[in-house]
């Protein structure tokens, strides 16, 4: 067997680098994470040779009664865990997932409604760049001026001013608990369809520490590769009586041959998440955003909506007189990754920003509790408060090896990889 260093030894170079990168650097991107050499494993199997254009058992190929076998069991067990009445596994990331739960539900320039990008919602929720903004009749809601929260009693007005034929719910970088009830409320009254896109909260919608809107919603989109712990991916979750339009959005509406080793990943990691040990790692998850919260807050900085409730804290930078864009490129240098991001009624461009936003999933993968949160944010403070010090970057770098090495990260993949390459030479 010939491994990728035999055939092209730049990409073994360059996985190997990335691998050593995620294990030397403290990963604060609350849409990064993880995944279990189960899932790793699932991804770089022979499933990947098979297409498999349609669903199991209406396939429009031969061959497939074993990716047959391991789509039914994502879709089983997606169903399972979310308390769901049908699940397609199919989209291949969440954008395409919201676009099709769009293409099901309305007609292009029907008009939705969606949450701002810069109050902490997405791009797929209408926005004027995406693709989403430009099929659809698109229109924003904000967060309350004062307390950076949803009002649902001016969202109501809005949505009865505007009358969206569906109201997008859901966030990219929003800290609080969403209130799905209000929404179907909402959506009710100007008879609407209602689609919560849980792509960041989902992990913590499996273990019961966020409110589930499967029950409540026309339609759920997710990544499955955010608190999840899973492959890159999405799936969509429905109500029974949307199965078909959802499902002819999807395939053949979107989307040709699925990907089914990522499918199979996909079953994989929905396994892992049915299990009490996942349950436990979640709550951590919640316990360390916390605590970083408690610690950002000891040292006097302003966090978006006072706070979290979920995996991560939207930190305003601007108050300390510098920019998102310099304080990840500081924090950077320090060997803490974290991304720039606006934050409410912010007056930087997206690309500037005033305010970061840091979360806990992948750290807590590594086993890292609130100790180490709580340091963490020590760190990400000596940095900011001592920008143009090299010392301070010497120093902290010091201090995240210290973590790194206490908390490793994929070590036999790690020493496999260096293997090869030794006899690749």
């Amino acid at each position: 067997m010939k491994h990728v260093w035999d055939i092209d030894p730049e990409i073994g170079e360059a996985i190997l680098k990335e691998a050593e990168r995620q294990n030397s650097k403290l990963e604060l991107i609350a849409s990064e994470n993880f995944v279990s050499h189960a899932v790793l494993e699932a991804m770089g199997s022979v499933m990947t040779n098979k297409y498999a254009e349609g669903y199991p058992g209406k396939r429009y190929y031969g061959g497939c009664e074993w990716v047959d076998v391991a789509e039914s069991l994502a879709i089983e067990r997606a169903k399972k865990l979310f308390n769901a009445e049908h699940a397609n596994v199919q989209p291949l990331s969440g954008v395409p997932a919201n676009l099709a739960v769009y293409t099901a539900f309305l007609k292009p320039g029907d008009k939705i409604f969606g949450l701002a990008l810069s109050h902490g919602g997405h791009l797929s929720h209408g926005y004027k760049v995406s693709i989403t903004g430009k099929l659809y009749d698109a229109f924003q809601y904000t967060v309350d001026p004062d307390t950076e929260t949803i009002n649902y009693d001016a969202l109501r007005e809005l949505a009865k001013e505007h009358k969206p034929k569906l109201i997008m719910t859901g966030a990219s970088a929003y800290p609080r608990t969403l209130h799905w009830d209000k929404f179907r409320e909402i959506a009710d009254e100007i008879g609407a369809y209602f689609v919560a896109d849980i792509a960041h909260i989902a992990g913590l919608v499996v273990a019961g520490l966020h409110p589930n809107p499967v029950p409540l919603a026309d339609a759920v989109t997710t990544t499955t590769h955010k608190t999840l712990k899973g492959p890159r991916g999405a799936i969509i979750l429905c109500k029974e009586e949307h199965a078909k339009a959802i499902d002819k959005a999807v395939f053949p509406g979107l989307q040709g041959g699925p990907h089914m080793h990522i499918i199979a990943a996909k079953a994989v990691a929905f396994k892992e998440a049915m299990t009490d040990e996942f349950k436990e790692y979640q709550t951590q998850i919640v316990k360390n955003a916390k605590a970083m919260e408690e610690e950002f807050k000891s040292l006097g900085w302003r966090l978006v909506a006072g706070g979290t409730d979920t995996h991560l804290l939207l930190v305003d930078v601007k108050s300390k007189g510098i920019t998102g864009k310099q304080a990840e490129e500081a924090l950077d240098r320090a060997n803490i990754t974290v991304n720039k991001n606006t934050i409410p009624f912010d007056k930087e461009k997206p690309f500037i920003a005033s305010g970061i936003r840091v979360g806990t999933p992948a750290l807590t993968t590594r086993g890292m509790k609130e100790d180490e949160m709580k340091r963490i944010v020590r760190l990400i403070d000596k940095v900011l408060t001592n920008i143009d010090d090299e010392k301070v970057y010497e120093e902290v770098r010091g201090e995240v090896k210290e973590l790194t090495d206490a908390f490793p990260l994929y070590s036999e993949l790690r020493e496999e990889l260096k293997k090869q390459r030794r006899l690749d030479a």
